[in-house]
């Protein structure tokens, strides 16, 4: 007897049907499963079989053969079971062939035959609602899918809930999806005292999605205030949110209990391998840049990391996807994160601090120059940040995080408005030959950047960022016309052009 079903399996974010098929025949009792299976797929063999058996089903003792076709894509996961088990009582004449149709099988068997919770499933079952295909899925998985616009999502407690259902169309009561009520409690600015220009910095930075360096001596406040720039931005979007959960999915690292809802801020070590960075593996899985994906990516101590792995943030930062290539395969994930990294100016960690600072000009040219011409450009905001003051410790009112998220919220509206006709989101993303119809400056501002560039003699993307960067400053400013001001202050974000020690 041969009966086949409907699968699926990940290439990265692309969701590739499998065909799963059944053949039991006489012959010397075995059961083998091919189709390049990995361990997970073959150790299913067992779970199939005490499942069957626990849900009150005589197993086949015959030749059991599963092919799991495209037999040139690896196959990895527990999500096979369900499939290979109804594929088997199908041979067995207990379910009729027709009853696979126009259906997709995914979970895991426990031996007793409940159905356990898949992960990665998001990505396979998000495709447009008007699919006439229907997904039979562990209810444990109904939460984690109530985002996805698919509508034929039919959820089972257990296999002989699945082959009832199969047999005599007897759909089990569907689970109640109750999402719980999120509270996001973001660390509050008005924590941070004095720093009020880091704090008109960060803002800049979250209004038109600028990459930021901050620059300064140890316990100045660089990871605190790294800690509380997602508070700023604007909330996630229904879509965003979607997207969001689908990377955590796909990573293993999702919680049933909540959609993903809130910005991400990741903070991998400086001891992180390029593939924990970038993502990678055989099966090729999203990293530290693509968890961070419409949040916050912050690397403290920046010039500690491998200079390869920081070479490999290069891509990213411009284009806001990272692409894994490995041996017939290649896949993209998303990665369109707000860069924040912090150093310390000198080895030491203390310069221009002429007390404790005892670092030699070359000492501190070295140690800067670990980090790259082409990453520095991509920084857009250099802030040098000072330690704060015993006046400013004891100060009573600081700018709190609800107010910089508004007037980034604002700023975000202008430039959605601006942006409407051409698809872009943020000031960072204009396209050079756009930067004379967004970017206009009034004589004095383009005297002042005239002056900059025969005096610095800094790169053609340098100037690129401080257009940028100065039509951001004036949407927060609420100006249509980059002027003077507006200019002075983007140039005075460009710390390490304008430093001897650069």
């Amino acid at each position: 007897m041969f009966c086949k079903l409907i699968s699926s399996c990940l290439n990265g974010f692309k969701s590739i049907e499998v065909h799963v098929e059944v053949d039991v025949c006489d012959g010397l009792p075995s059961f083998e499963i091919v189709g390049l299976p990995d361990n997970s797929v073959r150790e299913s063999k067992e779970r199939v079989k005490s499942a069957i058996k626990n849900s009150g089903f005589a197993f086949p003792v015959k030749r059991i053969t599963v092919n799991l076709a495209p037999a040139d894509i690896k196959k990895e996961g527990s999500l096979y079971d369900l499939p290979i088990a109804l594929g088997l009582l199908g041979c067995m004449g207990i379910i009729p062939s027709d009853a696979f149709q126009d259906k997709i099988f995914l979970g895991e068997l426990a031996l007793d035959g409940t159905l356990r919770h898949v992960n990665g499933i998001l990505p396979i079952v998000y495709s447009p609602p008007t699919s006439s295909v229907s997904y039979i899925l562990p209810d444990t998985n109904a939460l984690e899918l109530s985002k996805a616009p698919h509508q034929a999502l039919l959820y089972f407690h257990t296999l002989t809930e699945v082959i009832h259902y199969l047999i005599n169309n007897e759909l089990p009561l569907q689970p109640e999806i109750q999402e719980m009520p999120s509270t996001i409690n973001y660390l509050d600015f008005e924590d941070v005292k004095g720093q009020e220009h880091i704090k008109r910095g960060l803002m800049i930075a979250a209004a038109g999605h600028h990459h930021t360096l901050l620059i300064g001596p140890p316990g100045c406040g660089k990871t605190m205030v790294a800690k509380r720039l997602p508070g700023i931005l604007p909330s996630l979007s229904p879509q965003a949110q979607v997207e969001l959960t689908k990377i955590y999915s796909l990573a293993k690292q999702i919680s049933v209990s909540l959609p993903i809802k809130y910005r991400p801020f990741r903070a991998p070590h400086h001891t992180t391998t390029i593939q924990g960075l970038t993502g990678g593996g055989i099966h090729p899985k999203p990293g530290e840049i693509s968890l961070a994906h419409q949040g916050v990516l912050f690397l403290d101590e920046l010039l500690e990391f491998n200079r390869q792995v920081l070479e490999t943030m290069r891509q990213p930062l411009e284009e806001g996807q990272i692409t894994i290539s490995r041996l017939n395969n290649q896949v993209t994930f998303p990665a369109q994160f707000l860069f924040i990294a912090a150093t310390n100016p000198c080895p030491c960690g203390y310069y221009p601090d002429t007390h404790k600072c005892h670092c030699d000009l070359p000492s501190i040219r070295r140690y800067l120059n670990k980090l790259s011409g082409p990453l520095l450009d991509r920084l857009d905001l250099q802030l040098e940040m000072q330690p704060v003051s015993f006046h400013h410790l004891h100060k009573g009112t600081c700018l709190s995080t609800q107010e910089m998220k508004d007037k980034v919220q604002t700023a975000r509206q202008i430039q959605a408005s601006r942006f409407h006709s051409i698809g872009l989101n943020t000031n960072s993303e204009i396209p050079t030959k756009f930067l004379k119809t967004y970017c206009i400056l009034t004589h004095e501002a383009e005297d002042l950047l005239d002056h900059w560039f025969n005096t610095i003699g800094s790169s053609a993307r340098s100037y690129t960022s401080i257009l940028k960067l100065a039509r951001t400053i004036a949407d927060l400013d609420d100006k249509d016309i980059i002027d003077e001001e507006c200019m002075s202050e983007a140039l005075s974000y460009r710390l390490l052009d304008r430093k001897f020690w650069a």
